[in-house]
């Protein structure tokens, strides 16, 4: 409740009361969420193309497009070329795969299919098991894909409940 106060006392309220309204104080629609803040976070995360400043006033956004093939713009401004990148950029990470993770480290720690069930709000767990669980064969191929260093110097330790999946999403936060 601290950080929502101190939102609303900096940025306000939108229409009818929303905390998190768009620039116009309006709903924020999926589709202005995926293309203004979602595929540009990628763009800035290396995920989605990358963007370096290559001259004084000259920014290089280069990306690989769905067939395969790389592609790069240049850019005055650091913003307008993650802007070009993203909407531009082939299909890369949606929003939404973020649950599919989430199932798959759940179920990976041990948490009970039907307990991961209702967290994720599904009717059935076989939609949780069938569709939004990937079973891995060992969960430190993950991590290492993530980058490990942000476990810590000496990685995960299988005697510690901290390390793992878990351990990793609590480190981000």
């Amino acid at each position: 409740m601290p950080q929502l106060r101190d939102h609303v006392a900096c940025y306000g309220l939108g229409e009818r009361g929303l905390v998190f309204p768009n620039a116009v104080g309006k709903p924020l629609r999926r589709t202005l969420f995926r293309s203004r803040i979602w595929r540009p976070s990628l763009v800035r995360a290396g995920l989605l193309g990358s963007v370096q400043h290559t001259g004084s006033h000259e920014f290089t956004g280069r990306w690989v497009d769905d067939e395969g093939r790389a592609n790069a713009l240049v850019r005055e401004t650091y913003a307008a070329a993650v802007k070009a990148v993203a909407s531009v950029a082939g299909t890369g990470l949606r929003f939404h795969d973020l649950r599919h993770s989430y199932a798959t480290w759940l179920v990976d720690d041990g948490v009970p299919p039907n307990m991961v069930q209702r967290v994720m709000g599904h009717e059935s767990v076989t939609t949780t098991l069938q569709l939004y669980t990937r079973r891995t064969e060992n969960h430190r191929r993950i991590l290492d894909a993530l980058g490990g260093s942000m476990l810590g110097a000496d990685g995960p330790d299988d005697d510690d409940p901290d390390d793992g999946p878990a351990g990793a999403m609590a480190v981000l936060r």
